[in-house]
């Protein structure tokens, strides 16, 4: 008789373990089951650091830094159990500041005295809360790039929420930038001073967006960025029902209401707002400071092509009841918002590359940047991936490897090998 309490028992927590972990996957993606459990691992984690939050334990951000870290760390076992991935020998590390900016440094083993090298400046992602370019896939990444494209890689450590708000988080990587830019600096690394980039990928993206507009409009910066590569970039606030947004607003990894949560984190505004924000309430037709020209600036339905937009109506709001434009400024603030940024702004950027993924929230901020950008007269390369995920880059290492992931990171590697 215990036996069968005990096979029932069992048979009732793998059903309530499967119901947990299973998330309804487009067909295109593969190993959905891979993706479903890294997604509850996420998840689960999230649910953990708001349990210790509301017992007075911890700060929610906090304790999910603390649950990701020790995820990390049995990553980093199993894969050292397995391969040497990451370690790529002759390449030097160095932790060190920038204008007072943390910043990790990769040298290449390639070239030497008398060689110039490339430079690239990469911003991790994290949804402006989490993530360290030390960690896993960044540092893997860094190191492939240094060694393989002979480029000194300067990983930046800006500051995050809890522990600072919008703009600190931009203006660390401004500061970063402008300091690594300086020709002192570029000539102590061997640097060519014509093939620098900028790079970022998700709230990383974000603020490579924003520092590359940043630098390509200030008179006093007399080197330029010469690339900008922008990963599944988060770029926009004002309107949370666009079709990739509508779509994908379930999807495993980053779901809408986890992103709407990161902007009003970013921008110091109360999380209660969430609802409204999903509601495109803020973005309400009679605003005044919702020009047209402005309003133009991310219109879906004639910067998407038809293959996107497919059926998707616009969410139009009438008028803003709770003056949340009032209460966020920073949604209209283009260091927060780089789509909204001027033609003459876009104009002066550098050749773009834009990685998006059909199956991600931010999808369709990428692919009207990449409109925007074009129409301003700057070369863009526009990389989709109709099988790809928000975050798929980051999923190059087994056991939890996607191969959308390793496609990704060669076609982007490729890119930078032959533009910058």
């Amino acid at each position: 008789m215990m036996g069968l309490k005990a096979v029932v028992v069992t048979v009732l927590l793998a059903a309530a373990l499967s119901y947990y972990i299973y998330t309804p996957m487009p067909d295109a993606i593969q190993e959905p089951w891979k993706l479903m459990a890294v997604d509850a691992a996420f998840r689960t984690g999230m649910n953990l650091a708001a349990l210790k939050y509301h017992l007075g334990i911890d700060h929610y951000i906090t304790a999910f830094r603390r649950s990701m870290e020790g995820f990390e760390s049995t990553m980093v076992m199993l894969v050292g159990s397995r391969s040497p991935a990451g370690v790529v020998p002759g390449v030097k590390i160095s932790d060190i500041t920038f204008a007072g900016v943390p910043v990790r440094v990769y040298e290449p083993p390639a070239g030497g005295e008398g060689h110039l090298r490339r430079g690239l400046m990469y911003l991790h992602g994290g949804g402006w809360a989490y993530g360290s370019n030390k960690m896993g896939a960044y540092d893997k990444v860094s190191r492939m790039i240094s060694d393989e494209l002979n480029t000194v890689v300067v990983s930046v450590e800006y500051r995050l929420f809890p522990e600072v708000l919008f703009p600190e988080p931009f203006l660390d990587c401004v500061a970063a930038a402008k300091h690594f830019l300086s020709p002192e600096v570029l000539d102590k690394y061997a640097i060519d001073p014509e093939r620098v980039a900028v790079s970022g990928d998700s709230a990383g993206g974000n603020l490579a967006a924003a520092v590359a507009q940043e630098v390509a409009t200030d008179d006093s910066v007399t080197v330029k960025f010469s690339v900008q590569a922008l990963i599944y970039p988060v770029l926009q606030a004002l309107d949370f029902n666009t079709p990739s947004y509508v779509q994908n607003r379930n999807m495993a990894i980053l779901p809408r209401h986890i992103m709407v949560q990161f902007w009003l984190q970013y921008l110091g505004a109360d999380i209660s707002l969430k609802p409204q924000l999903i509601a495109n309430n803020h973005s309400a037709l009679q605003h005044s400071a919702l020009t047209p020209e402005l309003r133009s600036r991310l219109d879906w339905t004639s910067l998407l092509s038809q293959k996107f937009t497919k059926s998707y109506k616009p969410v139009v709001v009438e008028r803003d009841s709770h003056g949340l434009l009032k209460k966020i400024p920073g949604l209209l603030d283009t260091r927060s918002s780089p789509l909204l940024a001027g033609p003459e702004v876009l104009a002066k950027c550098p050749r773009t590359y834009i990685l998006t993924c059909e199956f991600d929230v931010l999808r369709d901020d990428g692919l009207m940047y990449a409109r925007r950008l074009k129409d301003a007269g700057v070369s863009v390369t526009s990389d989709h991936y109709e099988d790809g995920f928000h975050g798929c880059l980051s999923f190059i290492n087994w056991p939890l490897d996607f191969d959308v992931g390793k496609r990704a990171l060669r076609s982007y590697m490729t890119w930078l090998q032959n533009n910058l």
